[in-house]
């Protein structure tokens, strides 16, 4: 074992290790930042309603949850990037109210964060969470009557959607939507996890993305298109960035393309 391997394999253990060692009500993301978080959020909110939501550790996290009158049992689950909230302005709040004014119906939640300063790959750390977060808010959608549900995330919430895919595969979610999504923290698990996938993927990023998203989307591409997925699409927007700050009416625009195909 090399020198650089050590930071992964220790984080890979340490992150098994959490999730069988964490007592029920307990979680290890940041619960004082998710609350600030919320009333933050909930101070502002404009459109749609709060939701608390509680995971299958009995954890209580926050969503939002924005009803359309589209009356087509179908929503969208919104999941954004890393450190922030279901309400960010960047990419999640476009989508959310862009959404609402199509008459679509979506639930944002809050995933796993973690302090300011840590690093990212102790996200890691996060990810054995991620399959309660999703499950609880399918659950809400289902009580509120939606049971064909699209899962569009962002960021480091396309590796945590990507993760919960590879290993489950529940019927109310028809597709998936990632938005500027990279090879993974580490090891390019999210290639990986991307080819054991069972559904409808559309991949989308900007042209001017991170690094690390425009170098791996050849390797994203040949994963969507040699495994398990029925359907794969990837499109790249021209000029747009990771946020896509000035471009959110194409990211609204080629979202919406995506579920008017995909949402039945």
């Amino acid at each position: 074992m090399t020198r650089k391997t050590l930071p992964a394999v220790f984080l890979l253990l340490a992150w098994l290790a959490a999730s069988l060692i964490t007592p029920a009500g307990a979680t290890n993301s940041d619960v004082a930042k998710e609350r600030r978080w919320a009333d933050q959020v909930v101070d502002s909110l404009l459109d749609g309603d709060e939701a608390w939501l509680i995971d299958d550790l009995g954890h209580e996290f926050f969503g939002i949850f924005t009803e359309g009158d589209a009356d087509t049992g179908h929503a969208v689950l919104l999941m954004h990037g890393i450190g922030v909230h279901p309400n960010w302005p960047d990419v999640i709040y476009p989508l959310r109210v862009g959404l609402l004014e199509e008459g679509i119906t979506n639930l944002s939640i809050q995933m796993p964060i973690l302090a300011n300063e840590a690093d990212p790959r102790e996200y890691q750390l996060l990810f054995a969470e991620v399959g309660g977060r999703i499950e609880t808010a399918l659950d809400y959608l289902d009580d509120a009557g939606y049971r064909k549900i699209t899962l569009v995330a962002h960021s480091l919430g396309s590796s945590m959607a990507v993760f919960y895919l590879s290993q489950a595969d529940p019927k109310s979610i028809r597709s998936l939507v990632i938005i500027g999504m990279n090879s993974g923290i580490s090891d390019n698990e999210n290639i990986t996890a991307l080819e054991k996938i069972k559904l409808p993927v559309f991949d989308l990023y900007g042209s001017e993305d991170l690094e690390a998203v425009l170098d791996s989307a050849e390797s994203r591409a040949a994963a969507g298109n040699s495994g398990s997925i029925p359907e794969y699409r990837q499109t790249r927007v021209s000029g747009a960035g990771h946020f896509f700050q000035g471009h959110e009416e194409e990211l609204l625009r080629q979202v919406l393309e995506w579920l008017q195909a995909h949402a039945n």
